[in-house]
């Protein structure tokens, strides 16, 4: 059955790769590496509809996981990990689960991924509930510890999203919304990091960023959320500051000064002309949307 799945199959563009100079393999990878981002328009609509179910997810106090093994798990848990330092988001919004824990993120574990009852007890372990949503993520889309956190998921009754590089999968029969990317066979047959993995992280960005930005973590197209904890971060709040409020870099860094580094506090008191305390208020009351505290100053 494995020999079948499409990620298994052996590319044609690639027999006898090793036999080629340098730079004509990496002709071959970039090719087919360009088949990547079409695979993944193609998914638009589920994309779409992911995100739409995230944001109504946290929208009621719900939190979204990522679960996967091996390399499925690792872009899940980067992709988890990302989210506290690029939008500022609470604590536990969004996990990351990998087969094996802490460890597998560099060292392999690839046994565990044939527990199904290990996954449903990992994602349950984390306090799981009907309020949150799962993204089961496998390359293959069989996955047998994935598929059973997905199956605890809904048994909680909870919305699930699959995320598989093969046609009908038996990941994208159990979820209510499949997104499947079909990149094609592997440079190197099988390894799943290159192509597959690549489609997989470009999915995984748009469902975080896509929430985040229906969540109100964006300004125009500016990270308003950026923590300023190094010299770098500073800089591009700063930046971000003198952007969206229209004023010169030094008055946008007196502003981030008398916010307490509160990058989304000082773009509000830069348009609106009010100061910190008022600023905060404005953005508690829009549950931290810079637009939205913008708009209820404007309307008094």
């Amino acid at each position: 059955m494995l020999e079948q799945l499409l990620t298994e199959q052996r590319n044609p563009a690639s027999e006898g790769i090793d036999a080629q100079p340098t730079l004509e393999i990496l002709r071959i990878i970039n090719g087919e590496d360009q088949k990547v981002a079409a695979s993944v328009a193609a998914e638009l609509p589920r994309i779409a509809q992911a995100v739409d179910a995230i944001t109504a997810s946290m929208e009621r106090g719900g939190r979204l996981f990522y679960i996967g093994a091996g390399t499925s798990g690792r872009l899940g848990v980067l992709d988890a990990s990302e989210c506290r330092p690029t939008f500022n988001v609470p604590p536990g919004l969004v996990q990351g689960i990998i087969a094996g824990g802490e460890p597998a993120l560099t060292q392999s574990s690839e046994g565990r991924e044939d527990e199904p009852e290990t996954g449903a007890a990992d994602l349950m372990a984390r306090g799981f509930t009907a309020t949150d949503i799962l993204v089961g993520i496998a390359a293959s889309g069989r996955t047998p510890y994935v598929l059973g956190a997905v199956d605890a998921a809904r048994a909680a009754g909870a919305v699930t999203i699959g995320v598989s590089c093969t046609p009908d999968s038996g990941l994208a029969r159990r979820v209510d919304i499949a997104i499947t990317p079909l990149p094609g066979p592997e440079i190197v047959t099988g390894s799943t990091r290159m192509k597959a993995g690549t489609a997989t992280k470009m999915v995984l960005n748009m469902l975080t960023t896509g929430a985040m930005i229906r969540l109100g973590y964006v300004y125009g197209n500016l990270m308003v959320n950026v923590q300023p904890t190094n010299s770098k971060l500073r800089d591009r709040a700063v930046r971000i500051i003198a952007a969206a409020a229209g004023v010169e870099m030094a008055a946008a860094a007196r502003f981030l000064e008398t916010a307490s580094d509160h990058v989304p506090a000082a773009i509000v008191m830069a348009r609106r002309g009010v100061g910190a305390d008022e600023a905060r208020t404005l953005l508690a009351r829009a549950r931290g949307c810079v637009s939205a505290a913008l708009e209820m100053e404007a309307n008094g």
